[in-house]
């Protein structure tokens, strides 16, 4: 992977207290560190080693007892990677990657979980973090130049920067059904799950939501459990997974090919090893289009959603051809057409909301223990203690489990009482201004403050994202410290120039048109329901390409002082 301008990692500083930062008078000399990051996830562990190779002191804190973020919280039943494992593990170490053996294709949960505790001994970062320790508020000073972190045990904890790591898919949210307090039985939000193992085994199940999270639990407690019962309100467009097993003798073939693997997810659109075939939908022959969907169907991965024709996901006949295709496939492998039919999206195309990738998801509903309820024809009115009351009918269940998705993007943001200049909270700014950013890294208003992995960053392969957003932070951070500076704000003019070119970019977008919270969409959160573009939507490449014009440029869009 390229590394950012402005940043040498071979020179660090090494050794520098919080108080020699900038001078440090008597209010300085009060920072209890040079960095607070807010998160011990992907992008909170490998922006502490950075920032340790500058000789920076460095709290992380992280809500959960261990480190992972996504992948400490989300323990259900069937997570796993849906991009390939050695594509979505860190590129940063050659010893690291030489070392960890990954033994699927697509990555189970404790398989990565695992992955990343070795990451976190194998670079000595616990002693860094500080677990049990949620971030409840942050506020800046201008008079310090510094933040003011507040945790949920009232401890107050000051630094120069700020850098939140919280994660786009992190603030788990429920649906808003009355009674839910009532039920007696076992209850899990996905996102939630706890750490001892839950059994299945004989027992009355129901999930609500079949989203990407929906998915992968379904086809997995439908193997044990006595009944199961899936409440669905919107389908979703799957695609095979078609995991595999890896052996020695093929994980050595991968790790010969590292440099290969990451060069492709560097030039790819979205950082996958997928990515648009240049030709269109229209310029071959129905014949050779039916077979190369065909081909992508039977292939592992994203391929039928990121490596299809390059107009499917903006030329509406097109997609519509390919949506046709993928519902043929779900009318093959349902046997109840009647149910088949509720499976297949009507309000949607192909690829326009995120593509779960299953196994036998729909096969599940071949078999006598499962069914379906469709809540958009009889919509759930209440939890009940013993179950869940229908406009038509009463179920009782022992286990309910909530399916129900994140406030994507903005919603681990909103869930924190962050303020900037003049005490402007972050949630009323973007609330009153619309969702702005300056490449999605930084906020007018909100100096110090970096975000990883923010709106209007590039997202598609999250951990390839994250590699390159904590590179280009600490090579902002580099060159303030070579210079002796302490407040870093992006101007308003470079925040409105970077959203101008986001909302541009998402223009002609079939996704643009759909409800999905990829487009800042969730009934179940207040003030979520009116479509946003809170993703940058252009080409990782050219993402990169511009974060490099700005350090070339000496980041002439951030007010350095």
């Amino acid at each position: 992977m390229s590394r950012a301008s402005g940043y040498d990692p071979s020179a660090p500083y090494g050794g520098t207290s919080p108080c020699e930062w900038g001078g440090g008078d008597n209010e300085e000399s009060r920072m209890n560190y040079d960095a607070i990051i807010v998160g011990a996830g992907i992008s909170g562990m490998y922006q502490l080693l950075k920032l340790r190779e500058l000789g920076m002191t460095v709290r992380v804190f992280e809500a959960g007892t261990g480190v992972g973020g996504t992948w400490y919280w989300n323990r259900y039943p069937g997570a796993r990677f849906d991009s390939e494992s050695y594509s979505y593990g860190y590129s940063f170490s050659k010893e690291l990657l030489d070392e960890w053996h990954w033994t699927e294709h697509f990555s189970p949960q404790p398989e990565t979980l695992r992955y990343l505790n070795h990451v976190a001994d194998k670079f000595d970062l616990r002693r860094d973090i500080q677990f049990k320790s949620k971030v409840t508020a942050a506020h800046y000073s201008e008079a310090t130049r510094s933040w003011d972190v507040t945790l949920e045990d009232g401890s107050h904890h000051t630094a120069r920067f700020l850098i939140t790591a919280v994660g786009p898919l992190s603030a788990p949210t429920m649906p808003k059904i009355p009674g839910i307090e009532s039920f007696g039985g076992e209850s899990y939000h996905t996102a939630r799950w706890p750490h001892e193992p839950v059994s299945f085994e004989g027992k009355r199940v129901a999930v609500i939501g079949t989203g990407a999270t929906g998915v992968q639990t379904i086809q997995e407690v439908a193997k044990t459990a006595g009944t199961l019962t899936v409440f669905q309100r919107t389908p979703n467009w799957c695609a095979p997974l078609l995991n595999a097993k890896i052996d020695e003798a093929e994980m050595s073939r991968i790790r010969a090919r590292y440099p290969e693997i990451f060069e492709r997810c560097e030039a790819t659109y979205a950082c996958f090893l997928h990515t648009p075939d240049p030709r269109g939908t229209f310029e071959v022959s129905p014949e050779e289009r039916e077979a190369f969907w065909e081909k992508l169907y039977a292939e592992p991965g994203f391929g039928i959603w990121q490596g299809n024709f390059r107009d499917i996901l903006t030329d509406r006949k097109a997609n519509a051809l390919l949506s046709d295709f993928v519902a043929r496939k779900i009318r093959q492998r349902v046997k109840n057409q009647a149910v088949a039919e509720k499976l297949i999206p009507k309000n949607h195309g192909f690829g326009t909301r995120r593509v779960p990738l299953e196994t036998k998801y729909y096969e599940v509903y071949n078999q006598p223990n499962v069914s379906l309820v469709d809540i958009k024809e009889t919509p759930i009115e209440r939890i009940t203690p013993t179950g869940i009351k229908t406009t038509n009918a009463e179920y009782e269940f022992d286990i309910i489990i909530y399916a129900t998705g994140f406030d994507a993007i903005t919603g681990s943001f909103d869930r924190i009482d962050i303020r900037g200049v003049d005490g402007l909270k972050l949630k009323d700014k973007w609330r009153q201004d619309g969702l702005q950013t300056f490449l999605g890294v930084q906020v007018a208003g909100f100096p110090n403050m970096f975000m990883l992995v923010g709106p209007h960053t590039a997202l598609g392969n999250i951990p390839r994202s994250i590699e390159y957003n904590v590179e280009w932070v600490t090579g902002v951070l580099h060159y303030m410290k070579d210079r002796g500076l302490t407040r870093a704000e992006c101007r308003p003019e470079s925040a409105k120039d970077w959203t101008d070119h986001v909302l541009a970019l998402a223009d002609g977008l079939l996704s643009m048109e759909i409800d999905s919270w990829m487009t800042g969409i969730n009934r179940n959160v207040e003030g979520k329901d009116v479509r946003s573009v809170a993703r940058y939507t252009g080409s990782a490449p050219a993402y990169r390409a511009r974060c490099e014009e700005v350090a070339a440029g000496g980041y002439r869009e951030l007010a350095l002082g």
